[in-house]
């Protein structure tokens, strides 16, 4: 009598606690969508407002080179550290 009772009881407990992580799951993911939506539109404007800048300064061509140095950069040093990561493990 009392098995079939504690066997419900270990069901419903498994069942909420599925429910918890697949909820935490999703914010997980909705944040980590927000954060890189924000990043994104954050290295646009920053990148917009440092090429007028530059432009104002220097010609257009000047600007785009420097500014397309940069974000190229950032791409190398993003990739090796990634692949450093991946080396140690």
């Amino acid at each position: 009598m009392i098995g079939p009772l504690l066997r419900v009881a270990a069901s419903a407990v498994g069942a909420r606690s599925l429910h918890v992580a697949a909820r935490e799951a999703a914010t997980r993911t909705l944040l980590t969508l927000g954060a890189g939506i924000a990043l994104t539109v954050g290295a646009l404007c920053l990148t917009g407002a440092a090429f007028l800048v530059l432009e104002r300064t220097i010609d257009p061509a000047g600007a785009w080179a420097i500014v397309g140095a940069f974000w190229a950069a950032v791409g190398l040093l993003y990739f090796a550290f990634t692949a450093a990561r991946r080396r140690r493990g």
